[in-house]
């Protein structure tokens, strides 16, 4: 808009109505007209815009302001509380957080929705249209993110004294777009202008160095000197829990270089990006989450990041260490433990064990044995995977390069574990080769990060029960049978307030009406008390009418974005997760072209007989995933076709939805009706969002895979549509493959032979296609079972067609889906780790 005066959707003149309201900081009012003054008073005395604009955009970042004059109170309060109280705190490492969306949130946990929609009336703005100027925090990628974004809401509402620990990325990942070519990748802009969240706290800088060389010193001590040194600054985002004053920090580390290290002389004499060189290296580090690895200095960036990150963190838990010790006499080193739980998500951080130990031994002075004893005490570790190519390993040669020290401490820790293993367990001499941390192959020398975990961490956890198995039973078989009470299962969860409460307040409200309490929204077991209403016609009727208005509110999305309009009467099947081949979006799409061929084969009078379907799929495709981007070039190339024949398309509509994120998952959960949650049955650790999509009264079609294991078990096994091969059989049915004894379905065939027609264009689909054909080879066959579970997968969706025409059987079946969700609360995952894992405790702001 280019006037200076802004007009909203109700045509009201915003700038004329707020200049009627006193320009008055009035931070931590309840009242929406005092509420009005403070947001006035931040668009007049905390500006970022020019004067006279009053438009959604300014709108938005004075609110955000306003609410953050709330949290900043809050979390002053609990930080002088946990200092006064000096609980043992859990520190949190992750390389990913997808907060989504901080607004809607805010005003929820802090339980003032209604007041700051008030008061932005008055102001001539809805809060709708507000929310909607918001951009997401970039931090994340996938379920990985999401999970430490939901563990930190648990914590914060939990009362826990817990702290998350990440990188403040610029870029992101990328921004999706679709264009003729398929998936593009863009920067991120969530920090174009800035995040109104983040208080960035100069006092908090530590130095972070790489490259360099250990000197021994005369006593036998030895130090890392040299190299290159960036500074870690620290930005703090506050996490409010639910109606409690409770605010945790979220602490993100930016990569700077100090002023002393531009080189004025350089510049002077013309000789700009060397005069500069170590700044622009210092942005490259928290430029781009998971930078190309492929070339050497991608390898290096990615594994600085890690270090940056583990290094930054435990320099920061050192000193709070150090600061509540300070004025309480004598202390020792084995108190650190009692205080600090420090749990790495996934293999990424995996580095504070070594950098742990150096801060240790060579800044404090500790000797190896006592080091060892304080780090393995503090140090847990969570495996998000059994995927060999993400379990990471590391160059020796790269790691000797960029970290020599931390090289030096993992060559000691993997002498004294191989040491302790043929002293104590000889039986396992042959297997030493494999649990060792270094793999001393002299072709590819590498550092096995998740064996340097196991071997140090106190207690290890997967995170669904069938993923555990696997571990115990599999990947971590032999340290279970040296330490067998180190490995636990942890089931994931997800936070019933942002993935219910606030997304779908429709749903929210029928549920605190027929449960006649919302303790339900901290307490998610309760849900199970709308068993007994499942068969009531009331409660069905306002149930479908939730849903229908939330089917609505998804056609605008889609008709916004990607401009084909669909039928909120169809069955709503949404696929949304990172775009992998072991995640088989690729069997959902042949799926959908069979599903078109036959509906083409039919008379007129046939179709109507068939359930109208629309199609969702939506993700990111790694940017050097080859194959990945080839899928999401077929899906849109599908719906191409699909929603422009005249024939078929009000039978069938095949959508992908563009640069899915948290914010796109709101409005897709809510709305749909069936989910997919197909990967080959032993490869998805757990997943996350079949657990979003069945607490919103979404039935799931699966394989028993991750938590489609324990959701089927909780819902009823009469409410969720199995198919496909269980995670045991897999390994035979490779074999099977590989000696030739496949023999393929014929509708497998048909879809297959329907894309070689060039029935959806002239791209080249057989590179991807060859990944199902042959027996074996690299990137041949079939090593996901997508043939082998096609036959079972179409059977499963000719269930739903007929299922989806019986409207009481369905709805009772959605009902039952939410009922059965309490499990799947992340405030149960939190308190299993709190109890089992961390041995923390509530510390409740009075």
């Amino acid at each position: 808009m280019a006037t200076a005066t802004a007009t909203n959707r109700n045509g009201t003149n915003a700038s004329a109505k707020s200049a009627k309201v006193p320009m008055v900081a009035q931070p931590l009012s309840n009242e929406p007209a005092e509420i009005a003054s403070n947001i006035n008073y931040h668009v007049h005395y905390s500006p970022h815009f020019s004067p006279f604009k009053f438009e959604p955009e300014q709108a938005f970042f004075a609110t955000a302001e306003s609410v953050r004059d709330r949290l900043v109170q809050h979390w002053d309060e609990t930080y002088l509380h946990y200092h006064k109280v000096d609980p043992k705190q859990t520190y949190y490492l992750s390389m990913e957080y997808l907060q989504g969306r901080t607004l809607t949130n805010a005003i929820g946990n802090l339980n003032v929705q209604n007041a700051y929609a008030d008061a932005l009336n008055k102001l001539g703005h809805e809060l709708e249209e507000i929310t909607e100027q918001e951009k997401d925090a970039a931090l994340g990628n996938g379920g990985l993110g999401r999970l430490a974004s939901c563990f930190l809401d648990s914590m914060a509402t939990l009362n826990l004294p817990a702290w998350g620990y990440g990188l403040r990325y610029k870029y992101g990942l990328f921004k999706q777009k679709i264009t003729k070519e398929g998936q593009e990748e863009v920067a991120e802009d969530w920090l174009e202008k800035f995040s109104p969240w983040e208080v960035v706290r100069h006092d908090l800088v530590f130095p972070v160095r790489f490259f360099g060389q250990v000197e021994v010193n005369p006593n036998g001590s030895r130090k890392w000197v040299g190299g290159e040194v960036v500074q870690a600054l620290a930005y703090d985002v506050p996490i409010p829990g639910y109606k409690t004053k409770n605010t945790n920090s979220l602490r993100l580390w930016e990569a700077k270089a100090s002023a002393q290290d531009f080189d004025l002389f350089q510049f002077n004499d013309g000789q700009y990006e060397s005069a500069a060189q170590l700044h622009s290296q210092a942005q490259q580090i928290c430029a781009v989450l998971y930078p190309g690895d492929a070339t050497e200095s991608g390898k290096i960036l990615r594994l600085k990041q890690q270090f940056f990150l583990c290094s930054a963190s435990l320099q920061d838990i050192i000193l709070r260490f150090k600061q509540r010790k300070s004025g309480k006499g004598s202390w020792q080193w084995s108190e650190f433990p009692n205080k600090v739980a420090v749990q790495l998500n996934d293999t990424h951080p995996t580095l504070a064990v070594p950098e742990l130990m150096r801060l240790l031994m060579d800044e404090e002075g500790l000797g190896w044995d006592e080091a060892w004893d304080v780090t393995t005490r503090t140090v847990a570790y969570t495996n998000h995977t059994v995927l060999p190519e993400a379990l990471e390993k590391w160059s020796q040669t790269i790691m000797w390069k960029l970290l020599p020290r931390h090289m030096e401490i993992i060559q000691e820790i993997d002498k004294r574990f191989i040491d302790m293993v043929r002293a104590t367990r000889s039986d396992l001499e042959s297997k030493i080769s494999s649990m060792r941390i270094l793999d001393d192959n002299p072709q590819k020398p590498v550092v096995r990060m998740a064996n340097l975990c196991v071997v140090a961490a106190h207690k290890v956890n997967g995170v669904a029960q069938l993923h555990s198995d696997i571990l115990k039973a599999e990947l971590f078989a032999d340290y279970v049978s040296i330490w067998p009470n180190k490995l636990q299962n942890k089931t994931n969860g997800i936070t019933p307030r942002r993935w219910l409460r606030f997304c779908n307040p429709e749903l929210s409200n029928i549920i605190t009406k027929w449960l006649k309490t919302d303790q339900w929204i901290t307490n998610l077991d309760l849900l199970v008390g709308l068993r007994q209403f499942a068969d009531n016609a009331d409660l069905q009727a306002e149930w479908a009418s939730a849903k229908m208005a939330n089917k609505k509110r998804l056609a605008q999305y889609i008709q916004r974005v990607t401009g084909v309009s669909i039928d909120p009467n169809s069955l709503f099947d949404i696929q949304v997760k990172r775009i992998h081949e072991y995640k088989r979006q690729l069997l959902n799409i042949l799926g959908a072209i069979y599903r078109y061929k036959k509906l083409k084969e039919m008379s007129p009078e046939e179709r109507k007989n068939t359930t109208p379907r629309t199609i969702m799929i939506g993700g990111k495709a790694f940017a050097t995933y080859t194959n990945a981007k080839r899928i999401v070039k077929l899906v849109n190339d599908v719906g191409d076709v699909v929603n422009s024949d005249p024939e078929v398309n009000s039978y069938l509509k095949v959508v992908f939805v563009p640069n899915y994120n948290v914010s796109v998952a709101e409005v897709l959960i809510p709305g749909s009706e069936l989910s997919q949650h197909i990967s080959t049955a032993g490869m998805e650790a757990s997943g996350t969002s079949n657990m979003k999509f069945s607490l919103n009264g979404c039935l799931i079609i699966g394989t028993l895979d991750g938590a489609n294991v324990e959701i089927r078990e909780e819902i009823g096994d009469e409410n969720f549509f199995l198919f496909g091969a269980t995670a045991d059989q897999v390994p035979g049915l490779r074999k099977e493959r590989e000696d030739g004894l496949f023999k393929p379905d014929p509708r497998f065939e048909e879809a297959k032979k329907f894309i070689r027609s060039g029935a959806f264009g002239s791209y080249d689909y057989n590179p991807l296609l060859d990944s199902l054909e042959g027996n074996s080879g690299y990137g041949r066959g079939d090593y996901f079972l997508v043939g082998y579970d096609f036959p079972s997968y179409m059977d499963a969706q000719e269930r739903v067609d007929k299922a989806y025409k019986d409207r009481k059987k369905w709805l009772k079946s959605s009902i039952l889906s939410t009922a059965g969700s309490g499990k799947f609360s992340s405030d149960r995952t939190i308190s299993q780790y709190a109890k089992e894992i961390w041995n923390i405790e509530e510390c409740r702001v009075p």
